[in-house]
């Protein structure tokens, strides 16, 4: 395949769907997943029609998208604003179509790109984000695994761990991404809760309440964000507190201790402190060790690292963080914060605004900018 003519072409086919009523993101990913197949069809088959080919191909990708995102609203439109406490009364088949995308014939990492991008609405550069790998590179995970299960029979549907990897990143997109999707991942949580007896379940939904709870008051009224430290925890909803800590304290008892169930440890402790400054940082420490050990993780070793630096000071914090890969998404924000608390607002107003560059997201980006402009504005101040 001629990739010089392929590359020529996108752009074309790009502004045919937007012409035909798409959005400029859906069209992109359309065409992305066109240009996938594109690879896997034209050495053998090679088209006549290029452009053409390509344009009822993205056009194709597109109204499935369309429909399957219409279908996810749809689902989303009947759920509460806040998941409601207890057990699910009604199971629909939204949670057994995420057993069945994690097929014991794919890997686990494809499995959960797959759920993600058929049933969970995320898209293709969202997915990619969340494993920190290229967008291209997903795509093409993507298409592989739905030819992988294009010719299967969907009988045995796939592990729970699987699942609950899915849903934690589902939530997580939800909490924080471009689509509101944590209420959704909460309900299908509860659903698999009330029909799977396994710690970790419980584990995840307790994170998942325990995280929700804190959401009204993660932004300003501007829609800037507000660091966990600086928010009104008036505003944390305790019913949900209370469940999460409930929930998590019985799947605790079990002594089946797993990745989720210690994510949740941290995040009740967190709940638990009336103020910032009367957090527990040496149990979280300690809570971050056993997810070290769990998962062998870089993110949870740099977040064990801003930990470390309020246990026992910046300094533990900066030689923690010594031991990490500078290239770990807000690695740079980390550093930042931690020079800072050792008294050296220069360089860290320098890596915020090194981090704000690197900033996955708006709102972050702002936040960090604004971090940067406020030790550079006491700098000036202090010079006069």
């Amino acid at each position: 395949m001629d990739e010089a003519l392929v590359r020529s072409l996108t752009p074309s086919v790009l502004t045919v769907l937007v012409r035909r009523g798409a959005d400029f993101a859906a069209a992109e990913d359309a065409v992305q997943d066109a240009l996938v197949e594109a690879l896997r069809v034209w050495p053998d088959r090679p088209p006549r029609d290029a452009k053409g080919w390509l344009v009822t191909a993205a056009w194709r990708k597109f109204l499935d998208a369309n429909r399957a995102d219409t279908a996810r609203r749809r689902r989303e439109d009947r759920v509460e604003e806040e998941p409601a406490p207890g057990p699910a009364p009604v199971v629909d088949d939204t949670l057994q179509l995420y057993f069945l995308c994690a097929h014991p014939s794919l890997s686990p990492s494809s499995a959960v790109a797959l759920t993600l991008r058929a049933v969970g609405g995320l898209t293709t550069r969202q997915i990619a984000r969340a494993y920190l790998v290229p967008e291209a590179t997903m795509a093409q995970r993507i298409s592989r695994a739905k030819r992988t299960v294009s010719g299967v029979r969907f009988e045995r549907p796939g592990d729970v761990a699987t699942v609950l990897r899915v849903l934690y990143l589902v939530f997580n997109e939800g909490y924080s991404g471009d689509v509101d999707l944590a209420a959704e991942a909460i309900r299908l949580t509860r659903q698999l809760a009330a029909r799977v007896d396994h710690p970790e379940v419980a584990g995840l939904l307790a994170l998942m309440l325990l995280h929700h709870a804190r959401r009204a008051a993660r932004t300003a009224p501007d829609g800037s964000l507000v660091p966990l430290a600086q928010q009104d925890r008036g505003r944390w909803d305790t019913r949900l507190i209370a469940e999460g800590v409930t929930v998590l304290q019985a799947a605790l008892a079990r002594d089946r201790l797993g990745e989720f169930q210690a994510q949740a440890a941290v995040a009740a402790l967190h709940a638990d402190a009336p103020t910032a400054e009367e957090t527990d940082w040496v149990q979280i420490v300690e809570w971050y060790d056993e997810l070290a050990r769990l998962t062998d993780s870089p993110v949870v070793r740099l977040n064990r690292a801003v930990a470390l630096g309020e246990a026992d000071g910046p300094r533990a914090g900066l030689a923690a963080l010594a031991g990490l890969d500078a290239s770990l998404p807000r690695y740079t924000a980390v550093a930042a914060y931690l020079h800072e608390r050792d008294g050296d607002p220069a360089t860290a107003a320098r890596l915020y605004a090194e981090a704000a560059r690197k900033a996955p997201d708006l709102a972050e980006r702002d936040h960090l900018t604004r971090q940067a402009a406020r030790l550079n504005t006491g700098s000036r101040t202090d010079q006069r």
